[in-house]
């Protein structure tokens, strides 16, 4: 994963679908209400990737959650880096980390959370989450709203 700190560099132009997260560029911009708490929300609801060991697609719905410090994900760049995992073969553990961790390293917010909700593979859901730590006192944190696996649609 490419990061830019200039931010917005993936706007306003015709940008090719990155074939690997490795290849994909991660854009941040200035949080114009720096000392604000408050939670920024992005959802994949049709997030793919392979299994390494069948090739066979997996899919997910991400729900990711944080309270900006100094920067914000620009939502093009986080689109494309999402889309980026299409190609890539990895287990539902590694895919959620990875985009948390790749998340927090680039904005250094001051929370940061992910949910990923698998559909089943082998006929069991597996279902990650992980956060950076406690969120800011007085920040809303609203459930992720995404109900536990009962055929979900």
């Amino acid at each position: 994963m490419v990061k830019s700190n200039t931010g917005a560099s993936l706007l306003g132009q015709h940008v090719a679908m990155p074939q690997t997260p490795e290849e994909a560029e991660l854009d941040r911009v200035p949080n114009p209400h720096v000392g604000t708490n408050y939670v920024a929300r992005f959802t994949a609801p049709e997030f793919t990737s392979l299994c390494p060991v069948t090739g066979q697609p997996d899919f997910a719905h991400i729900v990711i959650d944080y309270v900006p410090g100094d920067w914000l994900v620009e939502s093009k760049s986080l689109k494309l880096y999402l889309s980026a995992f299409r190609n890539h073969g990895a287990f539902h553990e590694d895919c959620t980390i990875r985009i948390a961790k790749d998340l927090a390293e680039l904005l250094q917010p001051k929370w940061l959370r992910i949910g990923g909700y698998w559909y089943p593979r082998g006929g069991m859901p597996i279902d990650v989450f992980w956060q950076t730590g406690e969120p800011p006192k007085g920040a809303w944190i609203p459930d992720q709203g995404v109900p536990p696996y009962r055929g979900r649609g």
